[in-house]
């Protein structure tokens, strides 16, 4: 039995409003051009990167804590791109169609 569920039985009367349904999405800016995402290694470690985004930094930092979240990992955001640790090439362009960005796979 989920939180929903357990909320239900307790308050049957309720309604959810168009606010707490719309929860989800985030407000972050949709480009045409698709983002880029490649794989380095740094200093020996390996590196996913982010990069080709050309809407407001603040929506690119909302996205890049979004991704870490998601992951459980790591990383940053420096010179307009995203910084994970480690190799989540897959798993990042997935959960970025699922926002509806194009992506590119750079490299390997």
């Amino acid at each position: 039995m989920d939180l929903q569920d357990q909320l239900k039985s307790l308050f049957p009367d309720h309604v959810p409003s168009e606010e707490e349904k719309q929860e989800e999405k985030s407000n972050v800016w949709l480009q045409d051009e698709p983002l880029l995402c490649k794989y380095e290694k740094r200093k020996g470690k390996p590196v996913t990167i982010i990069a080709g985004y050309n809407g407001a930094d603040s929506d690119f930092k909302i996205l890049a804590k979004e991704i870490k979240t998601m992951l459980s990992v790591g990383g940053s955001f420096k010179n307009d791109e995203i910084l994970i640790q480690g190799d989540y090439r897959n798993q990042i362009m997935e959960f970025l169609k699922e926002k509806g960005f194009n992506v590119k796979r750079v490299g390997g």
